[in-house]
């Protein structure tokens, strides 16, 4: 029985935890997220906490509520997870084990605001609220903001010059806080702003609080020292860095016939600079009727596609197109290295 226990606790040492969210708005997108950079995760169905991902052996899906990942995270429970920046800031240690390492996966986008009553009329920006903050300590009261995230909305207050104020802890409905009367505004996370609105509240011009998305977060402790762990997650890093790397990207093809290579090469170098595209590839074609000819394949923003074909059109560029990049590994992972350097800061 002793040696059974040992044997399991060696076995979940040596894997790499990946802690996803089992609830809210970053659920599906998280499993999504991963699906598209090769890093499937099978679950045996939706009841189960456990999965892992094929891909990588030696890494287990742990799913946690999202409110808990930071914590699991941060306690070793799990060595990495995916988890909202909102929620990470709002819980983390200064002198913990937890560092952000890939700070925008893409998905998850929304801000954490303040709301104040439409009927607010005079109340505009976070100046007004300072100044109504005076107010209302003159009044021998102070002004009360109901949130889920007191530590991010506190330090955030103090730096806009508001001191007086007092902080409601809710786990519920925030937007609703108001008009029952246990708070005068709110300060909560939105992606449009239109719950906001639909319970007669407004944002203020300067109260944006944070703006947040999807992050990966990793212990550092855990990590620096298991080999199979850092390897797993130089993998895993691999390829969520090539996903992220090939986001607005695209690759165009075309050949180019009866044109010198001196030529071709100086207009294709001008294409290049003006539109940001590093170091396209020029082929000669051998072509069956002896024209001369050439391939040129350049991996071009989304946004400059078209400014690229008509370029390459009046070279006389043919058959012409465009196909999304999938991955884009760099000469090395720019998260992997990232995480390297903390882990050599933390000692």
């Amino acid at each position: 029985m002793e040696l059974s226990n040992i044997t399991t606790a060696n076995l979940l040492d040596e894997t790499l935890r990946l802690a996803l969210p089992s609830d809210g708005e970053l659920h599906e997108p998280s499993l999504s997220f991963l699906t598209a950079c090769s890093l499937r995760v099978e679950r045996a169905s939706r009841r189960r906490y456990t999965g892992r991902v094929p891909s990588i052996p030696g890494v287990s899906a742990l799913f946690q509520r999202a409110s808990d990942i930071p914590a699991k995270v941060e306690e070793g429970s799990a060595d990495v997870g995916i988890v909202g920046l909102d929620r990470f800031l709002e819980g983390r240690k200064d002198d913990g084990d937890t560092s952000i390492i890939l700070e925008d996966l893409g998905f998850g986008e929304c801000e954490l605001v303040l709301g104040v009553p439409s009927m607010w009329a005079d109340i505009t920006s976070i100046g007004d609220l300072a100044d109504l903050a005076i107010e209302f300590r003159e009044q021998n009261r102070e002004l009360r903001v109901a949130t889920k995230f007191p530590n991010l909305v506190q330090n955030f207050l103090y730096s806009q010059g508001i001191s007086y104020f007092t902080i409601v802890l809710s786990s519920g409905t925030l937007e609703a806080a108001p008009t029952i009367g246990y708070a005068d505004f709110i300060a909560d996370l939105t992606a449009t702003g239109n719950t906001l609105r639909e319970n007669g509240l407004k944002t203020i011009h300067g109260g944006t609080v944070l703006s947040s998305q999807a992050c990966l977060i990793a212990n550092r402790r855990m990590l620096s020292n298991n080999a199979k762990k850092l390897e797993c997650v130089k993998v895993l890093l691999e390829h969520t860095d090539a996903y992220l790397n090939a986001r607005n990207y695209c690759v165009i093809n075309t050949i180019v016939a009866n044109r010198s290579p001196e030529s071709l090469t100086g207009r294709i170098e001008n294409i290049a600079k003006v539109n940001e595209i590093a170091e396209p590839a020029i082929s000669p074609i051998f072509a069956s009727d002896g024209a001369s000819k050439f391939g040129i394949t350049m991996i071009v923003k989304e946004n400059r596609v078209l400014d690229v074909v008509e370029n390459l059109r009046s070279l006389g560029g043919v058959n012409i197109t465009v196909s999304p990049v999938k991955y884009m590994f760099q000469a090395a992972s720019s998260g992997y290295q990232g995480l390297l350097r903390k882990i050599k800061e933390q000692g």
